[in-house]
């Protein structure tokens, strides 16, 4: 059917749906990955471990802080008879669990937050760089305490006892996910290198020999 000017509706060719993976792709994904996980699969897991930590912890502090206050609050007027005491311990059960329950929350949110902000920095300097080694690791660990002291308003020097914290755990936490990465046969960068330096002469002398 012709169309007012008299050229023809041009036909949408259908969109071809891309091909699933095969499983030697998928193999190799999770090899050159970080702790062997590749990045669709390793943040969304370190924020879910991170929030379930911070959790914890929260619920425990959280739940101590609001006995201690319940208990404080009604040191003046405490119960003198067995129903009264049971009411007593029934409310200060109640409070204890909302409270751990609240700062639980505020703190497994604070906690994933900035896990994810780390390992999504890191990400986003391995796909920049086009490799993933503890450089990168540094780099994200430094850049989310210096946004976390920021964040909190911190004199220069907890901002630096902070930022000191931020570069001890990236070194030795990125030192780890390379000694994995060249375990498993992950290519790291500066290790590539130093192959090539270090065999280049080799080769060199074999290729006169």
């Amino acid at each position: 059917m012709a169309t007012a000017d008299g050229k023809a509706p041009s036909r949408r060719l259908p969109r071809e749906l891309p091909s699933p993976p095969t499983q030697t792709e998928i193999e190799e994904l999770y090899r050159n990955g970080r702790l062997s996980l590749p990045a669709p699969l390793r943040i969304p897991l370190a924020s879910v471990l991170s929030f379930l930590a911070g959790f914890t912890l929260g619920t425990a502090r959280g739940g101590k802080s609001a006995g201690l206050r319940f208990r404080a609050e009604h040191a003046h007027k405490l119960p003198t008879s067995m129903t009264g005491w049971f009411l007593y311990h029934k409310s200060k059960n109640y409070h204890v669990a909302y409270g751990g329950i609240r700062e639980g929350f505020k703190m497994g949110c604070k906690v994933s937050f900035w896990t994810t902000a780390m390992f999504a920095i890191e990400q986003m300097f391995d796909s920049y760089r086009g490799t993933a080694d503890f450089l990168n690791t540094v780099t994200s660990c430094v850049t989310v305490a210096g946004g976390f002291s920021l964040w909190n308003r911190f004199s220069l020097p907890m901002t630096a006892r902070t930022t000191k914290a931020a570069l001890v755990a990236g070194l030795v936490y990125g030192g780890l996910q390379d000694l994995l990465g060249i375990a498993r046969g992950r290519p790291i960068g500066y290790v590539d290198w130093a192959k090539q330096r270090l065999g280049s002469p080799r080769q060199e002398q074999s290729k006169t020999q």
